[in-house]
């Protein structure tokens, strides 16, 4: 049973940092600071940013489903990640005014971004299993 547990740590290991570089890169491309926004108590941020984290998290799920290649985990990580920036881009051309509504804690655009992100995250983990 425990024969396991090496392969288990180093799957683990790897989708932690590709969640967190994959959230690093998406908090350098968005046009607001989500993390100062999040620390200075906004709920639109926190929201938005909470769902793009779940959306990522499915994708990473799905793929380490299906596949022992690290590599593989890896490269459906960056498509994943393509998918929550094509989310942003709909979402900003949806709302121009996003930027800002983030930024003044419009919790409607925190949800909606967040939620679409959910979203994406799940289609994108239903195409990678099939």
């Amino acid at each position: 049973m425990f024969e396991a547990l090496p392969d288990y740590a180093l799957f683990l290991i790897t989708s932690l940092a590709l969640l967190a570089g994959a959230l690093g890169v998406y908090i350098l491309i968005t046009p607001f600071a989500e993390i100062t926004l999040i620390r200075q108590g906004n709920p639109a941020a926190a929201v938005s940013f909470t769902g793009t984290a779940i959306g990522m998290a499915l994708v990473l799920h799905s793929t380490a489903l299906g596949t022992f290649n690290l590599t593989e985990l890896a490269v459906w990580g960056a498509i994943g990640l393509a998918g929550q920036l094509i989310v942003l881009g709909i979402v900003m051309i949806m709302l121009p005014g996003l930027r800002s509504g983030i930024t003044e804690g419009k919790l409607s655009y925190g949800i909606l971004l967040g939620g679409l992100s959910v979203a994406m995250g799940i289609l994108n983990a239903g195409a990678m299993s099939s």
